[in-house]
């Protein structure tokens, strides 16, 4: 476009919520616009950092690394943490948020938002500002045709069987245990009509709706909103070419490729006894391992010869280089490890992980081992598994190739700029006559 447009991205949460955002703006800033991303005070350092700008929204939730593991173990908790997340920490905030984010938007073209951030659509269609929303899974579409896998009902997926109508009335009744009142209700202070609960259907834009994954991932549903595109996951993976320190290439150099176990930035404060029962089932494959632990207390005891352990390594360095990897389905390290192009086994902590665990399973490139089975044994034949099938390898490598071929952030700045030249629009009127 021939005018730089300020495009204002609010996102919240974990690195896995960040940086498909910083993807998507590092993109729209090499065409000449200026993009912004709003969120929490503590991502300033690492926004600002690769030449972006950022504005602070509130609500502002210390990183788990300054704060004791209770708030984080409230937050991780599988059947709880959701409802804890929204309803303490995220909706209460609405006010907050929405005139943060109100000040963010003045004098910008555009924003884009992300689903748990609700206080974006309501400064959207408040302000009038051309918007844009995103999902980062395909969980957020809570489709029938594609019915989600929650951490605490893994049962459900057997009720696919049934078919999506009873599939549907079963996530209706889920859905409206979600009330999400404080939203509704300064939805209504707002004179704002009631366009759906803002956690399912009243989080999409009628313009433009960003699926920001592949369709090798997750394929589009009858139910779907229509105003969706499917843009591939947006990769970002800060300097992915970091030296890597001399002691940890001698060792990568030096043997057969190892094990990865990581759990991304959430779980990861949450690891408990996940690192020494890795080193166990490691050492009953004789396999070599690497453990990124994300912070010295998850060090273990001891490393015993072939294992290393390291706080952070870039996902694009290390993993192609591993011969699986065992993770916990958050949507950044499940789209990392397909990119890799090697077999996963998944272990779900909580919020989308046992869906995307679900759709990297049909995918033919992991396997799946719930947190409570993480026991040696278990997790050494589950590898065994994954390593001695060489279809699981194969078609992670058929999956990567595909990755590779596709191209999230400019596919996404794409469709934006449609938007912002006003080639594609669509009016609220006619997208809620649907009934999407």
């Amino acid at each position: 476009m021939d005018v730089p447009k300020r495009i204002i991205l609010n996102t919240f949460g974990s690195f896995g919520d960040i940086h498909p955002y910083m993807a998507m703006a590092l993109e729209l800033q090499r065409r000449g616009h200026v993009p912004v991303i709003a969120t929490m005070e503590g991502y300033r350092e690492k926004i600002e950092g690769v030449g972006l700008e950022f504005a602070p929204v509130r609500p502002d939730i210390p990183q788990p690394k300054e704060q004791g593991s209770e708030l984080v173990e409230k937050i991780m908790e599988p059947k709880t943490g959701p409802r804890f997340l929204t309803e303490k920490l995220i909706f209460p905030a609405v006010r907050e948020s929405y005139a943060d984010l109100l000040q963010a938007v003045e004098g910008a073209h555009l924003l884009v938002t992300h689903p748990a951030a609700p206080a974006g659509p309501l400064v959207a269609r408040k302000t009038g500002i051309p918007w844009v929303s995103t999902v980062l899974a395909p969980l957020s579409f809570f489709s029938p045709y594609d019915p989600p896998v929650p951490p605490y009902w893994q049962w459900t997926r057997k009720l696919s069987l049934l078919g999506p109508g009873v599939m549907g009335f079963f996530l209706n009744v889920m859905k409206n245990t979600y009330k999400a009142r404080a939203i509704t209700e300064f939805r209504d202070e707002l004179g704002l009509s009631n366009t759906g609960n803002p956690m399912f259907e009243g989080q999409h834009s009628p313009t433009l709706v960003l699926a920001l994954f592949s369709e090798v991932f997750g394929k589009r549903q009858p139910d779907w909103p229509p105003q969706t595109e499917i843009t591939g996951f947006c990769f970002y993976d800060g300097n992915h070419n970091v030296e890597i320190p001399i002691e940890f290439k001698h060792f990568l150099d030096n043997g057969a490729p190892p094990i990865v176990f990581t759990l991304g930035s959430s779980a990861v404060w949450v690891a408990r006894d996940f690192y020494e029962e890795s080193i166990r089932a490691a050492k009953r494959l004789g396999r070599r391992a690497v453990l990124l632990i994300g912070d010295e207390r998850n060090l273990p005891r001891a490393l015993p010869e072939g294992i290393i352990a390291l706080d952070y390594m870039p996902y694009q360095t290390l993993l192609p280089r591993a011969c699986a990897v065992v993770h916990h389905g958050g949507v950044g390290t499940t789209s990392h490890a397909l990119l890799a192009g090697v077999p996963t086994l998944i272990v779900p902590f909580a919020f989308d992980q046992s869906d995307n665990a679900e759709h990297a399973r049909k995918v033919g490139t992991s396997r799946t081992l719930y947190r409570d089975k993480y026991l040696a044994p278990r997790v050494a034949d589950e590898l065994q598994e994954l390593l001695k099938r060489p279809s699981y390898a194969r078609r992670a490598m058929e999956v990567s190739q595909r990755l590779k071929q596709e191209n999230g952030p400019a596919r996404a700045a794409d469709l934006i700029e449609q938007v912002l030249s006003g080639t594609r629009n669509r009016t609220e009127e006619a997208v809620y006559a649907t009934g999407n």
